[in-house]
């Protein structure tokens, strides 16, 4: 099945929201998009709209950035 570009375009967005919130200092909005970001993902795997591989590399990549903003506040 070819990939919804609609879904694609979602999991951007959010991924997107979760680096402004990282970047705007909010610790606990950047912790609850991680969450959701982290669902949005994994729901693009099972879709097949993302490889497991890259699914796992944004999510571990999300983590850190809030994660170090947590370290640092």
């Amino acid at each position: 099945a070819d990939p919804s570009p609609a879904r694609q375009a979602a999991g951007r967005s959010i991924e997107a929201q979760t680096i402004d919130l990282d970047r705007d200092k909010k610790v606990d909005e950047a912790k609850s998009s991680l969450h959701i970001a982290t669902s949005a993902l994994s729901k693009a795997v099972t879709k097949g709209v993302l490889k497991p591989n890259t699914a796992s590399r944004r999510i571990s990549r999300l983590t850190q950035h809030v994660n170090s903003l947590a370290a640092s506040r």
